[in-house]
């Protein structure tokens, strides 16, 4: 068994699509995923899981009914399981983020938006 590092940035020159998470590895029940954003996503929540989002390169915003969170390279946030919220990047932000496997991207929204939750690179 070969042991070498996961490189986050070289994993996201592989793909150009954005709101599309790929899936970089499994840990026990979760996997992480990355995904490019830039504009509006959908309001969705996911009812049985709290999700991460951790900022690799840029900036975004996650709104919620009653506030928002700024998030900048480097910086994380948990959105807790039932919160409604709605991530936002003016410009292109690249992402990771930290959840159970088989969670949808839009929760139990449908959407041109929700993505496959096997896409591997």
């Amino acid at each position: 068994m070969e042991h070498l590092p996961i490189n986050l940035n070289e994993k996201l020159t592989k793909f150009n699509d954005q709101w599309s998470p790929k899936v970089i590895g499994e840990m026990n029940d979760y996997q992480f995923k990355l995904v490019k954003v830039q504009g509006d996503f959908v309001w969705h929540s996911h009812e049985d899981t709290d999700e991460v989002f951790f900022v690799v390169n840029g900036h975004m915003v996650i709104e919620f009914r009653d506030g928002e969170v700024e998030l900048s390279e480097g910086e994380m946030y948990i959105v807790p399981k039932g919160v409604e919220h709605k991530p936002y990047a003016e410009e292109e932000c690249q992402i990771m983020l930290v959840e159970p496997k088989g969670v949808r991207n839009t929760g139990e929204v449908e959407s041109e938006l929700t993505a496959e939750n096997d896409s591997w690179i």
